[in-house]
């Protein structure tokens, strides 16, 4: 059964766009240990919400879990995960930060109760909600 997430990148570091034209890319530098625990739960086939943090602070594509977990190569010490994104497409029309707070039904999402964890948990619920509102028929 399909699992969905959210995870997290800084545009400026690791945009969608980059996303999109190295198709797969590791899903590297978690240093949070529940959000390596997230990265550890997911299974290939999962999709994830791709969100844009603290520029833009929208969700802007959907991406699948292409490889599950595995060692972090940009990890220097510790036991740090990384999972490979393969990029799924764009969400038609991007679901802002202030549009998921401003809808009740959404007030329980993690993204809203954890707002600094990079790889979050999505019920499903939640993410039909979220396809709805960005017009995602994926």
């Amino acid at each position: 059964m399909t699992q969905y997430w959210l995870v997290k990148s800084e545009p400026d570091a690791f945009s969608w766009d980059q996303q999109v034209a190295n198709k797969v890319e590791p899903w590297t530098g978690v240093r949070n240990n529940t959000a390596r625990l997230n990265l550890r739960a997911m299974k290939r086939g999962d999709l994830a919400f791709f969100y844009h943090s603290n520029v833009g602070k929208e969700i802007v594509g959907v991406v699948r879990v292409a490889r599950e977990a595995y060692p972090d190569p940009t990890a220097e010490s510790g036991d740090w995960v990384c999972v490979d994104m393969e990029a799924v497409g764009p969400m038609p029309n991007p679901v802002t930060l202030a549009q998921i707070k401003a809808d009740p039904k959404l007030a329980d999402l993690a993204l809203v109760r954890q707002s600094r964890l990079s790889v979050l948990p999505v019920a499903k619920p939640h993410w039909d909600r979220i396809c709805r509102m960005g017009g995602w028929r994926g």
